[in-house]
């Protein structure tokens, strides 16, 4: 038997950590960090080593599925599942148009660049406007931030952890999550080197965090950030704590901001916020006192009524105080491979070009909120729904109100999901269709990738062979176009290379492919080789050649606001009119209801990624089950009592699960882990099913955010019931 170890890296989440994979006979043995990785140096979570079972699952999709009449599945070939696939949409899009045909893509996809770029050029060249990503339940309102703070979404600013000496975190836990929006593999150890240096980590959430429990913590109530952020703002103005130079230097309509925050002192803001006027007024200072500072928000600071304001009013604190921009500060994203670079550059990156069908939410780079899925599908008229993609996603138990999509989806006229398992979603599916894992395909980082303090880049090559019958889900996309007579070059992302394209195939580079892409934009990227005209430069060899990556430069440049904001003059915008109106909205949609006293907020788990790692006997080993954390005061007064059943009810739903009581929650808040819910085909995450939190939201266009369309999961109105 030939054993072989394979270099190759992890792409469940942002770090991205190094892992030596053992191959006996073409078949993964297990997967074990990188000590030679520069960046994790020997570090990788839970989740990566586990991947091992998620390769080898006895319960993973591994050929073409058909459901028949019945409801069951049946294995089919792959041509006559993508002849009659083809066929469908085909006579869909002629029937109907082809803004009848959309698709649903998850997280995954932002981990592997050839996906989301194939199945997006796909449906742009069908001519439809239904594209849908799990970023509505994520990150998009960051996005939108930075569309208006900087003209460009891809630009997400990311704090300088090696050498920042204060550090403001609102709504992250980078202990669990690893760091989100931010390429950071031991983040652990960043942030507790900065307190060993004399500096501050200060983490602001609702719950004591695995994070907060390390370092400073303030307790705010749930979904009153901006609020809070408004009146650390208002402290620096008033009290002339602002750079001023920096203000004037690198950005426009201050004064507006000026005014703006004007009538939020802490004092008016104590009751909304929880945190007492003096803790805010120090905190502001100190925070504009630092010879450095850096604020930094994710999915806590992003999934509430105004998550996209409090993501701008993360960035203004570090603008306003001198800290964007420069070491120790928010450094701006620097990518070796200058994919969103591409996308800024041809007008793809969007926000607001278009509204929806159903509630006149804008997009957002493309993408539409996937809590209007179901009311899209449900909906008569020009544009309704007929037929969707759902790739790497399960969005039955990640949008708001999933049983209402799930009612919906026997109504589509193709559903095909491409995914390694049966889900809960795709059970409704007319093909499932098996997709390779990222140990079974090549891959170069992109996206977030860009946002690490350390220039880097690294390449994988597939370390085992696909199983069964699995595909590349870009292949699929192509494949079906071409089966549909269609050129997914003729419109879409790549439409202005066409030149280029032309200039490649006549000297013999041939087909474009997902794979010729990166490496094209590698060879001429900041650090490329440009074909042998620039000596020492990057190309596809040198990095096979060196397969634990490679450090380009020690640190981030700065200095770089100009050329990277897209606003005219290089300056960033302080004042967007969406800003403006939405700090005056603020207050309209906070209704207290005596009927839902308690606030509910969604948590990570170290041991769960999203909907798709349950099935995992590692990860579920031991005591791992479903629970709502409570603090004990509120548990006593619903008469709920540890460990014990509870009934949780909202205005729009109600799940049933496990109370954990614990003083780590704040007085009036309830934590409930999402991802859970399962009635797959997973045989041992249904046994340890759980309930879906995403029961108790709304997926009522009028109940999203306004300004990027985010599905509103944080600051729930919930009440505890005893049951039994």
């Amino acid at each position: 038997m030939a054993t072989e170890q394979r270099v190759t890296y992890c792409r469940i989440c942002e770090p991205l950590c190094g892992l030596i994979a053992t191959v006996e006979d073409g078949r993964l043995q297990s997967l074990r960090p990188d000590p030679d990785h520069p960046l994790s140096r020997g570090r990788a979570c839970p989740k990566g080593i586990a991947f091992t079972e998620v390769q080898n699952d006895p319960d993973r999709v591994l050929y073409p599925l058909r459901r028949r009449a019945d409801g069951e599945f049946e294995r089919v070939g792959w041509d006559e599942a993508l002849d009659d696939i083809a066929a469908r949409l085909t006579a869909i899009r002629d029937r109907h148009g082809g803004g009848a045909i959309g698709q649903y893509f998850g997280n995954p996809v932002a981990f592997g660049y050839a996906t989301a770029l194939w199945s997006g050029m796909f449906v742009a060249r069908l001519g439809s406007r239904h594209q849908y990503s799990s970023g509505s339940q994520d990150i998009n309102s960051r996005f939108v931030a930075s569309k208006l703070l900087y003209g460009a979404a891809s630009q997400i600013p990311f704090p300088d952890l090696p050498r920042t000496d204060f550090l403001f975190m609102l709504g992250a836990n980078p202990f669990v999550s690893h760091g989100s929006a931010l390429r950071a593999p031991r983040i652990k150890d960043d942030l507790t080197d900065i307190t060993r240096r004399g500096g501050r980590v200060v983490v602001v959430d609702p719950r004591r965090t695995e994070t907060a429990r390390a370092f400073e913590h303030i307790a705010v109530r749930p979904d009153s950030d901006a609020w809070l952020l408004l009146s650390m703002l208002q402290v620096i103005f008033a009290e002339g704590l602002e750079d001023t130079a920096a203000i004037a230097r690198q950005t426009t309509g201050c004064s507006t901001l000026r005014g703006l925050v004007a009538g939020f002192p802490p004092e008016a803001t104590a009751a909304r916020t929880g945190v007492p006027a003096d803790v805010v007024r120090s905190l502001a200072r100190d925070f504009a006192a630092a010879p450095t500072a850096a604020a930094y928000g994710r999915t806590g600071a992003c999934l509430g009524r105004h998550g996209t304001l409090v993501s701008f009013l993360l960035d203004a604190l570090s603008i306003v105080t001198g800290n964007l921009d420069r070491e120790g500060g928010l450094l701006m994203a620097h990518a070796v491979i200058p994919f969103e670079e591409l996308g800024e550059r041809t007008g793809r990156l969007t926000y607001g070009t278009e509204r929806s069908r159903i509630g006149g939410l804008p997009e957002v780079i493309s993408t539409f909120p996937a809590a209007l899925m179901a009311d899209e599908i449900n909906t008569p008229g020009d544009g309704q729904l007929r037929a969707l993609f759902v790739t790497a996603g399960n969005p039955v138990l990640t949008v708001p109100n999933g049983p209402a999509l799930e009612k919906v989806l026997g109504k589509l006229d193709l559903l095909v999901s491409l995914d390694f398992y049966v889900t809960e979603t795709n059970r409704h599916a007319h093909y499932v269709l098996p997709a390779t894992t990222f140990l079974e395909r090549d891959d170069y980082p992109y996206g977030f990738a860009a946002n690490c303090p350390t220039v880097f880049i690294q390449s994988a090559e597939p370390v085992v062979g696909a199983y069964g019958e699995a595909r590349n889900e870009w292949e699929v996309f192509d494949e079906l176009a071409r089966r549909m007579g269609l050129s997914l070059f003729a419109t879409g992302p790549l439409e202005r290379l066409n030149p280029v394209l032309a200039w490649l195939d006549r000297r013999g580079v041939g087909r474009l492919t997902p794979r010729r892409l990166m490496e094209l934009l590698l060879r001429l990227g900041p650090y490329g080789d440009r074909f042998g005209l620039r000596r020492g430069g990057l190309n596809p060899r040198r990095l096979r050649e060196n397969p634990h990556g490679i450090v380009v430069a020690d640190r981030v440049p700065t200095g770089v606001l100009g050329k990277v904001v897209r606003h005219r003059g290089g300056r960033v915008c302080l004042a967007p009119d969406e800003v403006v109106a939405e700090v005056h909205r603020l207050g309209q949609r906070h209704p207290d209801d005596p009927a839902y006293p308690l606030l509910a907020i969604g948590m990570r788990e170290m041991r769960s990624q999203n909907t798709w790692m349950h099935n995992s006997p590692t990860l579920m080993k031991g005591d791992r089950r479903h629970r709502a954390r409570i603090h004990p005061a509120d548990a006593a007064a619903a008469g709920v009592t540890h460990g014990g059943p509870v009934r949780i009810e909202s205005p729009y739903g109600a799940i049933e699960t496990e109370a954990l009581c614990t003083d780590e929650m704040t007085p009036g808040t309830v934590a409930i882990p999402h991802g859970w819910g399962h009635n797959g085909g997973w045989r041992l995450a249904n046994r340890l099913a759980g309930a879906n939190v995403n029961e108790l939201t709304s997926n009522d266009s009028a109940d999203l955010e306004r300004l990027a369309g985010m599905s509103v999961l944080n600051g729930v109105p919930v009440r505890l019931v005893p049951v039994g």
